[in-house]
């Protein structure tokens, strides 16, 4: 059967990690500003002042992906950008870059997909309470409708968030990423109900505005994969995918996605965290949860699980698991388990939003880069995401992670995850092996995998 004739094959980036001009052009501060500038929390203190200085270089970006062959694009919006307060006062020169870049693309025949919000918030906002004040809500709303509102006539896919995990899992509750905040489970608890109710605000604004719109959103979290394929080890896999248990925090799937798919909180995520939701957060349910044209998931890897008595127990990795630059295991049957399961939950056409590896790239004496353990794991991880197709899972697209190296958040530039080489101190773009490959496979629609 393999990918649908409309397959949406893309790559994806998100504003703060390629933009630049951190400080040009009217731009507020985001909490990632303030946080890489600050002493010792970014790997070499590194920051996104200039990163891939896309905000004056997208031409030259969208010209390698005519080049390549990609027909879409996801892309986030910075919302200090347009909004240097948050609220308020909108930054028109702001407006006019995401202007001149979706003119671009849809001139180039690139379908744009418009990320709402990818972690760069706006620092007066955080300075308000950021995510914690109920505040935050209509913020937010107000925020996406500007977007709806001024992009909403060429652009028609948007999505809402991306990886709450991440940003309110490392940012509010681990530290680890920006605002850099140590919160007790009530706080973190009361900013996750915030967020869910934000992206149903969201949601329910862009289609008041934008009544042919696509709506999506994009949460993460590592797969389960069963050890074995008989049905005790597979339903130990989709037992351990959703479950909630105070290890693994906010780095859940049901939490964050039961609320917009289903309608309620997971059982056992309400017997640890049910106390700390605020009071009436019943009558929340309905505007949390709408209706989505698909469902995007990032995945990079998963973990294995088997039968345990009544439930699952996780199985370590072998002894020289094959690992990605930054130490992520290679696990492509997480682009099988992970759709098929969150499928079945869901009933929701599926796009992998994110997927890709780190590498140890450089460049060649050739002048080229080679990446053969990049092709390697995305034609194994393609090749997994296919056999979901096979089994009648409704994928919609594919986003590689991502179209060209970049800041990678608390690890800098010491990452390099894209299929197009970036040279820091020049800027020069080298297009990585992978990307010629990934080009053919695009073309071919995946029949060549």
């Amino acid at each position: 059967m393999g990918f649908r004739k409309d397959f949406i094959w893309g790559a994806a980036t998100a504003a703060y990690q390629i933009e630049g001009a951190w400080n040009e052009d009217g731009k507020g501060l985001s909490v990632w500003d303030d946080f890489s500038h600050e002493e010792g929390k970014v790997f070499s203190n590194h920051n996104g002042d200039v990163a891939c200085d896309h905000y004056h270089r997208y031409e030259e970006d969208i010209a390698l992906m005519v080049s390549l062959g990609v027909r879409n694009y996801r892309f986030s919006v910075s919302w200090p950008r347009l909004l240097p307060d948050g609220t308020g006062e909108v930054n028109e020169k702001g407006v006019a870059f995401y202007n001149r870049l979706i003119d671009a693309l849809l001139k180039a025949g690139i379908r744009p997909f418009m990320t709402l919000f990818h972690w760069d918030y706006p620092s007066a906002l955080q300075a308000r309470g950021g995510w914690e004040n109920p505040e935050s809500v209509q913020w937010f709303e107000n925020y996406v409708s500007l977007c709806a509102k001024r992009f909403g006539d060429r652009v028609k896919d948007f999505i809402t968030l991306n990886e709450p995990q991440c940003f309110v899992g490392l940012g509010y509750s681990i530290k680890n990423f920006a605002p850099g905040l140590e919160m007790p489970t009530r706080s973190v608890i009361r900013i996750s109900h915030n967020v869910l109710k934000a992206h149903g605000a969201a949601v329910r604004a862009i289609r008041a505005i934008v009544p042919d719109a696509r709506v999506s959103y994009a949460p993460c979290g590592d797969a389960a994969i069963p050890c074995t394929e008989t049905p005790e080890d597979i339903e130990a896999a989709r037992k351990a995918y959703f479950a909630n248990d105070p290890a693994r925090g906010m780095f859940t799937v049901s939490w964050w996605s039961d609320p917009a798919l289903l309608g309620s909180y997971p059982e056992d995520g309400l017997k640890l965290y049910g106390q700390y939701l605020p009071k009436g957060w019943e009558k929340d349910l309905e505007g949390i949860h709408q209706p989505l044209d698909y469902y995007c998931q990032n995945i990079y890897n998963g973990s294995f699980y088997r039968a345990s008595g009544d439930g699952f127990e996780r199985v370590p990795f072998p002894q020289g698991n094959t690992k990605t630059g930054t130490g992520w295991p290679v696990t492509p049957d997480a682009l099988y388990w992970g759709p098929k399961f969150l499928y079945e939950r869901y009933h929701t056409p599926f796009i992998i939003s994110e997927n890709g590896m780190s590498n140890v790239d450089t460049v060649s004496l050739d002048g080229k880069v080679h990446d053969p353990q990049r092709q390697d794991y995305l034609h194994r991880y393609l090749k997994a995401y296919k056999r979901a197709a096979d089994d009648g899972v409704e994928l919609l697209g594919y986003f590689q992670w991502s179209l060209m190296d970049n800041f990678e958040w608390a690890s800098g530039y010491n990452e390099r995850f894209g299929m197009i080489y970036v040279d820091y101190a020049t800027q020069k773009r080298i297009v990585k092996d992978s990307a010629y490959w990934y080009q053919q496979v695009m073309a071919s629609n995946g029949e060549n995998l």
